[in-house]
């Protein structure tokens, strides 16, 4: 490993190489040891991986478990009130991707026939009208207005409830609590708070699908009396968190990148057949769910290096999918490019079981966007645009824009 390349203290967050890259520090060290140690700020000796290869191979490798009950998990950032962990948490029910085989296994199988390309395809016109609506809401507003909370929120949070059977008018509740749940150095009574007040709304609701369940996916599940009170809360925690949040930030950073890059985005407003690659590269570039964990259930060896039993694996990958040696000129915004293979919906036995719904409610967003607003762009600065570095979901706190009212 050359000296120039110091194994880091703790985590490298702040976007040093501009909005849309990884930090140059994970760059650096993804070029020169893709599998890296890494120090965390509770003295435990882990490792990042941030290749393309390895990152592919780690997620593949059942070794390297998901389950956080099984050996201590480390966090490589501070978090405020949060002590030294000592022994591993205990298994939240329902949650199945902090879980292994078989486990893991039986609790996806229940939701796999969900989230069919079919069944997801029969949704695309209905996603398409939630979009043009909010659309025809954003534009009676006086811009600039806050891309955000205008179009890039309740678009997927309003498909996500309509699939689930959450009330939509309870959005503004849960949205601000896993909001709290999501900040990376949240003191750990406001993480918790958050939790709790999440779990018990959830509990409730999945409780009254059970006594009167309706058309809707937590009402199938509730059907299936194998699943108890607290599995049913788990999962349903996590469809509407990752059903949200992930889309959502795509949404609004895309725009972001495609506003930055005038070239790419005329690209696109003149042929729209290029949507569906254009969606695919943007997952690539962005990666806004970019930092997992693994734990390394024996000795192994990952592309030359040997990672110990007992280790917290950190994976990037938002450094992957940059990586050069799978992307050329991977750091540029190229809508042309095939960027098929990317890991932005993961890898292996965890690989987003929402990814179809995603890349519709994608397609459907920014074509409409775009093609309702051609006079679209930023209200403010791009350095002043506030970055999520904060949140475990990369994106925008918020995206000011405007548009020329008199072609509109």
């Amino acid at each position: 490993m050359p000296v120039t390349t110091p194994v880091p203290n703790g985590l490298p967050m702040e976007r040093t190489a501009g909005p849309f890259d990884p930090p140059r520090e994970i760059s650096a060290l993804r070029d020169s040891r893709p599998v890296s140690p890494l120090n965390f700020p509770d003295g435990h000796q882990g490792w990042l991986v941030t290749g393309y290869e390895a990152v592919r191979r780690l997620l593949a490798d059942t070794r390297f478990s998901s389950r956080l009950d099984i050996g201590i998990l480390h966090v490589p950032y501070e978090i405020p009130g949060m002590p030294t962990p000592t022994e591993p948490s205990p298994q939240i029910p329902g949650m199945f991707v902090a879980m292994d085989p078989p486990d893991h296994t039986r609790l996806r199988r229940k939701l796999i026939g969900t989230f069919t390309v079919h069944r997801m395809r029969q949704l695309e016109e209905h996603i398409v009208a939630i979009v043009e609506a909010q659309l025809d809401e954003m534009s009676r507003l006086t811009p600039p207005v806050d891309l955000v909370r205008a179009f890039a929120l309740p678009v997927p949070s309003l498909v996500i409830c309509e699939l689930l059977g959450v009330p939509y008018a309870d959005r503004e509740t849960f949205q601000a609590d896993f909001a709290r749940f999501m900040v990376k150095e949240q003191p750990l009574e406001e993480k918790m708070g958050a939790y709790i007040a999440l779990n018990t709304y959830l509990g409730e609701l999945v409780t009254a699908k059970r006594a009167a369940p309706g058309e809707d996916i937590l009402s199938d599940l509730a059907r299936q009396e194998d699943l108890g009170i607290d599995e049913l809360t788990g999962i349903a925690f996590l469809l509407l968190l990752a059903g949200h949040e992930t889309t959502a930030n795509m949404l609004s950073l895309g725009t972001f990148a495609l506003l930055e890059h005038p070239e790419q985005l005329a690209a696109l407003r003149a042929d729209p057949n290029l949507l569906p690659d254009a969606v695919e590269e943007l997952m690539r570039y962005l990666s806004v769910a970019d930092i997992f964990y693994r734990y390394a259930t024996e000795d192994i060896e990952l592309c030359g290096e040997t990672i110990p039993q007992g280790s917290t694996v950190v994976v990037s990958l938002l450094a992957a999918n940059h990586d050069p040696l799978r992307y050329d000129d991977p750091d540029t915004l190229n809508l042309h490019r095939t960027a098929r293979g990317h890991l932005s919906f993961g890898h292996g036995i965890h690989q987003c079981l929402g990814a179809q719904l995603a890349r519709l409610e994608m397609r459907a967003g920014f074509g409409s966007l775009l093609r309702r607003f051609p006079s679209l762009t930023l209200a403010v600065p791009a350095a002043e645009v506030p970055l999520r570095t904060d949140m475990n979901i990369y994106g925008v706190h918020e995206l000011p824009v405007t548009w020329d009212t008199t072609v509109h």
